[in-house]
This record gives structure tokens, C-alpha cells and sequence, in this order.
């Protein structure tokens, strides 16, 4: 009950707030008055948090929010969104968070094509990048290639000294931060030695032969028709 509930019951106050009804817990048997409608909507949103309780997920305030959301807004079960972890890194799990982003890994998962497209900070490149891991777990795909077109964003940095390689890593920053957070340094150093992931610039991709390989193109609407 503690943690379908929440610390001194801050996630059944949230419940109660988010519908017209009144929430009673003695022991283990929870009571909802009111409009029967609302009644049966806070008895569904109860068995959804116990199904994603069942599946080995702390609740939180942002989950049981997202939670409610998408029983007012979406024909979804959010148990099959939140339950979808594609990793557990670091102690947390990495799921999708919205409708709209189950929606997206499915389509990664089914299409040999996916295009996302939508505002920064929505887990176009996070959720791409963890499904791509989860692929090479799994040994559906035998390697991971990264790409991105080298563009600055509004401001040119001129030239930039050292190797190819050090060259083009701060173009290529973004995609790291999302591998270092899903697998440790060591594991990640050692795959990008054998080339099973590869982080390269759109440039240097042409003429290759990519067979059995995960691949995300990052930022694609900084790329030109010619590189197309």
C-alpha cells in the first residue's frame, strides 16, 4: 500500500485531485465515492498502477501524472506503455513515458524506416538509442551506427585541431551522452574498438555497405539534398 500510495499519501492525494471522487484506504481495501463515471475511472487508474507495480516499477509522481493523463486523453492501457522497458540502467528502467512515444517504438521495432519528428527534449534520439542497445543485446542487429550531419548550431567554432576523429567529437557529443547513459564506459569503449558501434558524421557515410545494422540518422533536417 505504502507504495501504491505514496510516501504520507502524496500519490493518493494526486489521485484523488486528478477526479471527482473522495478516496478512502482503511487497511487494505480502498473505498472511491462519487460520480459513478469518475468512480470507475479512479478503479481503472488503481488496477493500472498495480499492474505497473506487478512489473517490478516504482511508482512516482511524473508516472502516476502520466499515468492519469493518458487514461483522460488516450485509448491506451498505460500499464503496456510504462511496462515496455527497453533497459534497466544504473538501477532505473528506460521506457517510454507518453503514448506517443510507444507509438514510436513500436514503429522503430516493425519498420526497416522509422522518421521522428517532433520538438527537442520529446526522446526522439534517447529512445532511438536505447532500442538500438536493447537490438544488440538481443542479437537481432550485429552492430550500432550513429550518425549526424556536422552542423553548429548558429555559431561557427572555425577550425578545430587534432585527428579526424577529435575533429568531428563535438559534433557527435549529443549521441555519446545517450550511450553513456545506458551502458557503462568500459563496455562502451570496448564496442566502439571492434566497430560494433560506430559514431561517424553523415559525411563519411557514403558508399557503405551497412548490412545487419541499427541505424540512426540524428538532427536529419540539418542534412541537404545532396547528401540525401
Amino acid at each position: 500500500m505504502v507504495a501504491l500510495l505514496g510516501q504520507r499519501d502524496e500519490l493518493l492525494r494526486l489521485s484523488e485531485s486528478a477526479f471527482d471522487t473522495t478516496i478512502l484506504v482503511r487497511g487494505n481495501e480502498i473505498t472511491v465515492t462519487g460520480d459513478p463515471e469518475e468512480a470507475e475511472r479512479v478503479a481503472q487508474l488503481f488496477e493500472e498502477l498495480l499492474t505497473i507495480l506487478s512489473q517490478g516499477q516504482l511508482l512516482t509522481t511524473e508516472n502516476v501524472e502520466n499515468t492519469i493523463d493518458m487514461m483522460k486523453q488516450e485509448d491506451v492501457r498505460p500499464s503496456q506503455v510504462l511496462g515496455d522497458v527497453l533497459l534497466t540502467s544504473r538501477g532505473r528502467a528506460i521506457a517510454p513515458k507518453t503514448a506517443g512515444q510507444k507509438r514510436y517504438v513500436d514503429a522503430l521495432r516493425r519498420s526497416t524506416v522509422t522518421f521522428a519528428v517532433g520538438p527537442a527534449g520529446t526522446g526522439k534520439t534517447y529512445l532511438a538509442v536505447a532500442t538500438a542497445v536493447k537490438a544488440l543485446q538481443e542479437r537481432d542487429v550485429s552492430r550500432i551506427i550513429l550518425t549526424r550531419p556536422a552542423v553548429e548550431a548558429g555559431e561557427k567554432l572555425g577550425f578545430l585541431p587534432g585527428t579526424l576523429y577529435e575533429k568531428i567529437d563535438p559534433y557527435l557529443k549529443p549521441l555519446y551522452d545517450a550511450l553513456f547513459e545506458m551502458m557503462d564506459t568500459e563496455a562502451f569503449q570496448r564496442l566502439m574498438e571492434r566497430g560494433t558501434i560506430e559514431v561517424a558524421p553523415l559525411a563519411y557515410m557514403r558508399g557503405r555497405t551497412l548490412n545487419d545494422s541499427f541505424i540512426i540518422l540524428d538532427e536529419a533536417q540539418n542534412t541537404t539534398p545532396e547528401q540525401m
